[in-house]
């Protein structure tokens, strides 16, 4: 069970990470029409990074399997 919750905890955090980073593009830059620039350049990067810790967190080894329960 702990291993579930570990997983489900950091599954979590993932998200969190991956959905401030696309509500920053989408709801903040893109809306105001900051689509280039250093700025947009490194709110792209934080976005790639959190969905690729993402992606990878998934793709691990480390997945529980299913609670039945």
């Amino acid at each position: 069970m702990a291993d579930l919750d570990d997983f489900r905890f950091r599954s979590h955090e993932l998200l969190v990470e991956l959905d401030a980073a696309t509500t920053k593009m989408m709801m903040m830059m893109v809306v105001s029409k900051t689509v280039s620039g250093v700025e947009w350049d490194e709110a792209v990067k934080k976005h790639h990074d959190a969905f690729e810790g993402w992606s990878s967190f998934l793709n691990s080894s480390n997945i529980p399997p299913n609670d039945q329960s």
